[in-house]
């Protein structure tokens, strides 16, 4: 079967054609499926922010390896012992991309993001195993383009889940990208008040306005932490979510904050990044609590209840085939679509 895949380690910014990471289509065969397995046929896979840092070896994995995890399908075969949730096949899906052994200290403590006997296999691909216990169906008034987005609005519905979030508390989100629109949307359900976005790209503040923002502030013509205290009467934003993953913006965040505010940092930094704080200021006369997530974990049922109210066109209008996965990931980082998306299987939308 076809599989994307990184076949070199490297940035996809790089100028140099002999250091610049390679993503291409290759060949790979399909195992055969285990107990609780389901062979998941793929309609589209999205290309998260996260998967050129995996070009770049931000994880620490050797090329070549599969790429995506941000999927929906159909379920095309059902293993053996795969009878807990009822798939069957034709079944519409998506989930969570990451296997949890289920008996460890994290997964059996509330904690399974951290299991460290689980793995994955690659999404951008034609086909796709997972166990049952990863899967969830897709309403049916969710199509297969969007429902391929279940996994990104999971992140942002574990960062509400991390925030506390209260009905018109003040908000803000720094981060007008993918994931940052998603969480503004998510807020604004929430009864988000004075609902902020700070992004520098004037489309994106457009698309956050239309998703609910009801200020904007361009980080780099304006003052971030003036603007702030004018929004909020001088006090600061009860809830920050930092989504840009500028380290700039992850430390300006800080002073945006009021007493006993929640900040959540979403976003992915490089290992070797130390953000400075001021423990007297923020810890002791905030009393603020700062957190971070990593990935999503008990969100993906909750999430396929939600997705529907969502408005995803933006990040679903721009698809490409399979075939053309290299010029996607090049299409990426332009920086111009809020979302790209890989149709995996040209039968299927």
């Amino acid at each position: 079967m076809k599989v994307v895949m990184t076949t070199r380690i490297g940035s996809l910014k790089d100028p140099d054609p002999a250091k610049k990471g390679i993503v291409e289509v290759c060949d790979m065969p399909l195992r055969k499926l285990n107990e609780g397995e389901i062979l998941i046929k793929v309609a589209y896979c999205a290309i998260c922010g996260s998967d050129p840092h995996s070009v770049e070896g931000i994880f620490g994995r050797p090329a070549p390896f599969g790429m995506g995890h941000e999927i929906s399908g159909v379920v095309a075969e059902v293993g053996p012992k795969a009878d807990i949730n009822g798939f069957k096949v034709g079944d519409r899906v998506s989930g969570n991309f990451r296997s949890t052994c289920g008996t460890c200290y994290y997964c059996t403590n509330g904690m399974e993001q951290f299991c460290r006997h689980g793995g994955g296999e690659p999404g951008m691909a034609e086909y796709l195993i997972w166990h049952e216990k990863q899967a969830v169906k897709l309403p049916d008034d969710v199509s297969l383009k969007t429902g391929c987005i279940l996994e990104p609005v999971s992140i942002a519905v574990r960062a509400m889940d991390k925030s506390n979030i209260k009905f018109g508390q003040n908000v803000i989100v720094l981060g007008g990208g993918p994931i940052g629109l998603l969480t503004l949307q998510l807020a604004n359900l929430y009864g988000a008040a004075n609902l902020t976005i700070s992004e520098p790209i004037a489309a994106r503040r457009d698309i956050a306005v239309k998703y609910g923002a009801k200020h904007t502030i361009d980080p780099l013509s304006q003052d971030l932490k003036e603007e702030a205290l004018k929004i909020t009467g001088g006090r600061g934003f009860d809830i920050l979510f930092e989504v840009s993953g500028v380290p700039k913006s992850a430390e300006t965040m800080q002073a945006l904050a009021a007493p006993y505010a929640n900040l959540i940092y979403v976003a992915q930094y490089a290992r070797d990044y130390n953000m400075p704080v001021n423990m007297w200021d923020m810890l002791y006369m905030k009393e603020v609590t700062m957190t971070g997530i990593f990935v999503s974990p008990y969100t993906f049922s909750r999430t396929a209840q939600v997705i529907g109210r969502l408005d995803l066109d933006d990040m679903t209008s721009k698809v490409f085939d399979l075939d053309d996965a290299p010029a996607a990931f090049d299409a990426h980082m332009t920086g111009k679509y809020p979302k790209i998306l890989v149709k995996c299987n040209p039968d299927l939308e």
